[in-house]
């Protein structure tokens, strides 16, 4: 599939919404526990897409419409949500995400996107040079990637409980994106 602007736009703009539904006034054992370890939770989750609305996507494209190559982008602190969302209920964050996908939303349809800007390039710090387009395709999987990772994270705190069906409920399997 060649993902249009449209199509990316059609997805983003319904996260806030799944992830209200999913998540708002849930017990705090749903939403605080993890998979172990390092793994982020729920509202960890929640803390890193907003993160990335402030610092990643909008200001990235900005980057590549204003300087190219000639200028890398920020390196991203994949972890910042620890600090920066913790004194904040889940509520809060699930308000935050909405009004910041919703404005970065709104400054997208402003750059006015037309097929040669979308092929203009940007460099990565670590990944080295990529297109506008495909940073805004890797926003929408990006988003994508962590609700595949929350149902994974609420469906762990089952693990045992669920008892032999375990071995029919992929969700249960699957060891992929922890954080």
């Amino acid at each position: 599939m060649k993902p249009s602007l449209q199509d990316t736009i059609a997805l983003l703009a319904r996260t806030p919404a799944m992830l209200d539904a999913l998540l708002r006034e849930l017990p705090e054992t749903w939403t605080l526990r993890n998979e172990g370890g390092e793994t982020w939770s729920a509202y960890g989750i929640v803390g890193h897409l907003i993160h990335g609305e402030e610092t990643d996507w909008i200001p990235r494209a900005r980057v590549i419409l204003q300087h190219g190559e000639a200028k890398a982008f920020e390196p991203f602190d994949r972890t910042a949500q620890e600090r920066l969302s913790k004194t904040k209920s889940l509520g809060e964050l699930l308000n935050e995400f909405a009004r910041l996908r919703a404005r970065n939303l709104d400054d997208l349809l402003g750059m006015k996107l037309t097929p040669e800007k979308l092929a203009l390039r940007g460099r990565h710090p670590a990944l080295g040079v990529v297109t506008l387009a495909q940073l805004l395709a890797t926003w929408a999987a990006h988003d994508l990637t962590h609700l595949h990772q929350l149902a994974r994270v609420m469906a762990h705190q089952y693990r045992e409980a669920v008892g032999p069906w375990r071995a029919y409920l992929g969700v249960m399997q699957c060891t992929g994106h922890s954080s």
